[in-house]
């Protein structure tokens, strides 16, 4: 019996892209089983370009951010379709014909089981994207690093919600990602959690076009945002199990270099100055809350909550082993 994928789109004021989007996820070579859009309260309308026959559209009355948008899409595609797969994208991604079947052919590779996958991603100019370049896990083990060489991918520890694929029996035991992260570094606490102690993969032969305006890295001058990243990083490494000890410590170091290199290279220091300041206050003053109670109220469908308040659970219950 063949695996079923269920694509989810988290939608806000890009409506000509998600347009290019969904009509890429509707010429995939390996036919999807549902497409899930979450429109976040767009302005441009947005939500009608997605209301089509072929897609599963939730409007939400308030902006949830990339982290509200995707947990209440997964949320939906568990409740709803009964997906093996989930397959995440922003609404700024258009995926390459062959993309959804190269990723679940790398997840058949012989030998242990494959948590999550990932597409490579490429600018305008056809240019890999270091937004979304995946870096090989440096502590990867030698089966881990034997079964990707098998599947023609590469074993790494952090996924990008631009295109990623997790198995859904995975999600439903780890949970869904934290809303109250709103933006940045929901997909590297969420894939981490998922892939800890398991596999994931960075899969070459699945491409897609990632449309963002420019071509540059994620943390090129983030001005006011930087308060997520200091906030979000911190919630990583203070309040999630989805990293080990030794593991937090590699990451510390990277993510110490990266606010250096913002401070130097920022147009307005006082800004990330402020961003620092306001991020290492709200992380050490409380945690985020669970996604029942963050997602309530802004139009999340009774069976998507459903979902999402045992989700929570699962998630509490996997954190405590």
């Amino acid at each position: 019996m063949s695996e079923r994928v269920v694509a989810v789109v988290v939608s806000y004021n890009r409506g000509p892209l998600l347009a290019e989007t969904l009509d890429a996820l509707a010429a995939q070579t390996l036919p999807l089983a549902a497409v899930v859009v979450v429109d976040n309260a767009s302005t441009d309308g947005s939500a009608e370009v997605a209301d089509r026959p072929d897609v599963h559209l939730v409007r939400l009355s308030a902006n949830t951010g990339g982290a509200g948008g995707f947990a209440t899409a997964m949320a939906v595609a568990l409740a709803d379709h009964d997906p093996d797969w989930i397959w995440v994208m922003d609404d700024d991604v258009v995926p390459e014909p062959a993309a959804a079947e190269a990723l679940l052919a790398a997840t058949r590779a012989p030998g242990p089981t494959v948590d999550a996958v990932c597409s490579k991603a490429v600018w305008t100019d056809g240019s890999e994207h270091p937004m979304n370049t995946p870096r090989p896990w440096v502590l990867a083990t030698g089966a881990q690093k034997a079964l990707a060489a098998s599947a023609g991918a590469t074993a790494v520890r952090s996924l990008s919600f631009v295109s990623s694929m997790y198995r859904a029996s995975s999600v439903r035991e780890r949970g869904l990602p934290i809303a109250d992260y709103f933006i940045w570094n929901d997909d590297f606490e969420y894939s981490t959690r998922i892939v800890r102690g398991g596999i994931g993969l960075a899969v070459a032969d699945s491409v897609v076009l990632h449309k963002t305006k420019a071509l540059a890295d994620s943390d090129a001058d983030p001005g006011p945002r930087f308060y997520y990243e200091v906030r979000n990083k911190l919630w990583v490494f203070t309040r999630s199990r989805s990293l080990a000890v030794h593991e937090k410590l590699l990451f510390a170091l990277a993510t110490l270099r990266r606010w250096w290199r913002a401070a130097r290279t920022s147009s307005d220091p006082e800004v990330i100055r402020d961003g620092r300041r306001r991020g290492w206050r709200d992380a050490r003053a409380a945690g985020p809350r669970p996604n029942r109670e963050a997602l309530d109220g802004v139009g999340v469908p009774e069976r998507a909550l459903a979902v999402i308040a045992e989700l929570d659970l699962a998630q509490r219950r996997w954190e405590r082993r």
